[in-house]
């Protein structure tokens, strides 16, 4: 029996080289097969790459589990028949794709695959934020979007992304029925894929782009902040340097280490502002040259991180500082009305909320990811925690961290034109609304068991109480609530003046399991600020150790 299983493998492994277009995946897989690693190649073979509402994302490698050319070419093929079914022969797909191994190589595919299924493709001109895709889907009237990238994940991985004409990333129905689509392709031979006959964009939707960040500067806002700027290795840093000069922005001192794209992400474990080290080369620049901030981009710059100084040194804000500071910009810009809405993911901060209400601007809170922040009726400004800011919502119906990074500098200008600083505005907030206290508990793991049984765990034996407060509301969001279609997570509320927040999740595009906390402490004036982020994190703590314990993990 186990012969047999092993002489299936080889034979799908045969099966699947005999299509592979790419060399280097042939190369590679010919070598399991001559070694007949049965191990790696029942790994590699064990299912297909699953497409969802994150498209499709991960390691690069021959076989249906991996991302290469051949997985690529069958899912460009899904798509094209499902906008075909959809009415949409003859329309158009905008292609973009970022600096990583093989993306250059996914994106021609897909525009070779749309142009043999009668379709127009277009081809953004070289590797460029994920942002100008999203913005050129709408400005170029398409039917949708195909943007090749894995954003933050480690070097090996690589990912395809999917937006419909609205220029908003697919949810469902979409997904499971562009994957029935995928399923549907047999052969990669019977997939067109002429050599040629889609459009080579120019830099004039670039500059359609850059034009189009006007909208979220105020004329004649200082612009006197100066900055440090890290493009992690990606693709941001000539938009930002360009977007930073047309405003007339002092230009940002670069990390040089870092500034350009290179997909072996050298100088960083993981290319994530958020990761422990990611940001330590820009934290040297900034204390040689003393800027007033420093941000930072991922690699794909959909992501904004902003980093002020202390007197311990350089601190990272939380994404959820930097979307309050962002809220409350606008706020002061003028931003009002019950039919312009602030939202935010269930995972943020409830700070977002508060200063909304104060502001009499609406208010929604969506599952995570910008899919669900961008279809909210009415939506003037969403964020979530992951460092995702979308200022713009009728240029970019997505995160962008351009036009955050543009506003978070106008904001530190006006604030420095006032003798202030960032940290003084979230002082602020805290004293209006409370200290909202966030941290994360988050786990990676190799084994993706690990967070099945970590959640199965807190569903059969829900925890009574955390870091001493009882629990006093439990929600499976796996069945959906009011106002929230189903996901896989639990929230819990706890007891007491802390109205603290626990959501446990597995995350959607890393083998990761997180859980958001919050705390909100009461702060009566300035006196009260030091002592209540003390304890803050101390209830943040006691959380995290008893959660952890809750999970077995």
């Amino acid at each position: 029996m186990q012969e047999q299983a092993q002489d299936d493998l080889i034979t799908r492994a045969q099966a699947w080289l005999a299509e592979d277009p790419d060399p280097e995946t042939v190369a590679e897989l010919a070598a399991l097969i001559e070694s007949a690693d049965t191990a790696e190649l029942a790994d590699r073979f064990s299912g297909t790459l699953q497409f969802g509402t994150a498209g499709l994302r991960g390691e690069i490698g021959a076989g249906p589990m991996r991302m290469n050319r051949g997985v690529v070419i069958r899912a460009a093929a899904g798509l094209a028949a499902y906008l075909k079914a959809q009415g949409h022969d003859g329309g158009l797909v905008v292609v973009g794709y970022d600096a990583r191994y093989k993306s250059a190589d996914f994106a021609r595919d897909t525009a070779a695959v749309m142009t043999g299924a009668g379709l127009r493709a277009a081809l953004l001109p070289r590797p460029l934020p994920t942002p100008v895709l999203a913005y050129a889907i709408r400005h170029l009237g398409a039917v949708a979007g195909v943007e090749v990238t894995a954003s933050h994940n480690p070097p090996r991985d690589n990912g395809y992304k999917v937006y419909l004409g609205d220029g908003s990333q697919i949810v469902s129905p979409a997904d499971s029925e562009i994957a029935a689509q995928i399923a549907a392709v047999e052969k990669l031979a019977d997939v067109p894929r002429p050599e040629s006959g889609w459009q080579e964009l120019g830099d004039e939707v670039l500059e359609a782009y850059l034009a189009r960040t006007d909208a979220v500067l105020t004329p004649g806002s200082p612009r006197g902040v100066r900055t440090v700027y890290t493009a992690m290795h990606g693709v941001g840093k000539d938009v930002v340097l360009a977007a930073f000069a047309r405003h007339g922005f002092p230009e940002p001192v670069l990390v040089a280490e870092q500034a350009e794209p290179d997909p072996a992400f050298p100088t960083v474990a993981f290319p994530n502002p958020e990761e422990p080290g990611a940001m330590d080369l820009a934290f040297a620049k900034a204390a040689e040259v003393q800027p007033d901030i420093v941000i930072a981009n991922d690699p794909d710059a959909d992501r904004c991180a902003v980093a002020v100084p202390t007197a311990d040194g350089w601190r990272m804000l939380r994404g959820d500082e930097v979307g309050a500071l962002l809220a409350a910009h606008l706020v002061h810009k003028g931003v009002s009305g019950g039919d312009k809405v602030f939202a935010e993911s269930i995972v943020s901060s409830s700070l977002l909320g508060r200063i909304a209400e104060a502001a009499g601007v609406g208010h929604e809170e969506t599952l995570t990811g910008f899919k669900w922040i961008a279809r909210v009726k009415g939506l003037r400004y969403g964020y979530e925690e992951a460092l995702g800011y979308c200022v713009d919502p009728e240029g970019v119906r997505d995160k962008d961290g351009v036009t955050a990074a543009l506003l978070v500098a106008e904001l530190a200008s006006v604030l420095k034109e006032q003798g202030r600083t960032l940290t003084d505005l979230l002082d602020d907030l805290a004293m209006a609304h409370g200290l909202h206290a966030t941290d994360q508990l988050s786990v990676r793991v190799s084994d993706l068991s690990i967070i099945a049984d970590a959640m199965a765990a807190l569903r059969a034996q829900p925890p009574v109480s955390l870091a001493g407060l009882r629990v006093v509301s439990a929600e499976d969001l796996s069945r959906g609530t009011e106002t929230l279609p189903p996901t896989d997570g639990l929230r819990y509320y706890l007891d007491g003046a802390y109205k603290a927040r626990v959501i446990a999740r597995p995350s959607g595009t890393e083998p990761k399991l997180k859980c958001y906390l919050e705390v909100v402490v009461p702060v009566a004036e300035a006196s009260d600020l030091a002592p209540a982020r003390v304890r803050g994190q101390e209830v943040l703590d006691a959380i995290k150790k008893d959660l952890s314990a809750a999970m077995g993990i």
